[in-house]
């Protein structure tokens, strides 16, 4: 990490915090001192972040457990570091349960020590802040996975819906052309027959069965074939056609849509007096 690293180190005895000063006067750390529990969690108050907390244990007013604790309670991420003198077992026990201890170190220390043991928590801050800051990005990221399948789901429904209106429309579209009691077609301006109505496929029936999807010129005859050159030539046509035996009356547009749908509509009506 960057920032440099705060040490806030809290005993009643001035010599103990010079000495400490003094065992880290060219180290990278800025070390603060308090006399007192309450001392230290005002430092603690007043400054953004102090990563790690070096407590004697044996303190008037507020003891070491007491100061721990609040310190924990109030700052757990901060790492703290109990210093005694005594080798009172169980008091020991109650501080590192009760303050949540990283690790007791007893007085009088061995520099070398204290300043491996000081590095290593150190480093667990940094590790303990990067797992932190991992899991946030890993909780934003599955956040941000959620809306996103979220909004696929929404997406999907939507153009689920949108697929089903279509269909619906399609097949109302197609119900109604084969009510209607003319013959329609819609050829491609290829040639292929690509609609034909129920009454289309009656007047237009072949030996191979359906219409659909063959080439104009080998599913109809001549003169409805010609009626359509003339529809394509001129935009738009109407005619009488008894030749070959067909007897019906054709009407044709040519349509040329801005969505790029191109091709020509054909109407035929084979009236009862045909």
């Amino acid at each position: 990490m960057d920032e440099q690293m705060k040490i806030l180190c809290v005993d009643d005895e001035k010599n103990v915090l010079k000495a400490i000063e003094r065992l880290f006067l060219d180290s990278d750390y800025e070390i603060l001192t308090a006399e007192s529990g309450e001392e230290g969690l005002e430092t603690l108050t007043n400054n953004e972040t102090i990563q790690l907390v070096v407590s004697d244990y044996r303190m008037p007013r507020m003891n070491g457990v007491d100061f721990l604790r609040e310190v924990y309670k109030k700052w757990p991420d901060t790492i703290r570091i109990v210093l005694s003198g005594y080798a009172d077992t169980a008091s020991i026990v109650e501080a590192i349960n009760d303050g949540h201890i990283y690790k007791f170190i007893p007085k009088p220390w061995n520099d070398d020590e204290l300043k491996f043991t000081i590095a290593k928590a150190l480093d667990h801050y940094n590790v303990q802040q990067k797992n932190i800051q991992l899991t946030k990005e890993l909780e934003a990221k599955n956040i941000e996975l959620k809306e996103i399948n979220n909004n696929l789901e929404m997406l999907v429904q939507e153009r689920t819906s949108d697929l089903i209106l279509k269909n619906r429309i399609l097949t109302a579209s197609q119900n109604i052309l084969d009510a209607l009691p003319l013959a329609v077609m819609g050829i491609e301006p290829e040639g292929v027959i690509v609609q034909c109505n129920k009454k289309g496929l009656e007047y237009f029936s072949i030996e191979q069965g359906n219409v659909l999807g063959l080439h104009r010129s080998d599913a109809l005859p001549d003169d409805i074939n010609s009626f359509i050159d003339e529809v394509i030539e001129t935009g738009e046509h109407a005619a009488d056609l008894g030749k070959n035996g067909t007897g019906m009356h054709a009407k044709g547009i040519y349509m040329n849509h801005t969505t790029g749908q191109e091709g020509a509509i054909l109407v035929f009506d084979k009236g009862e007096d045909k």
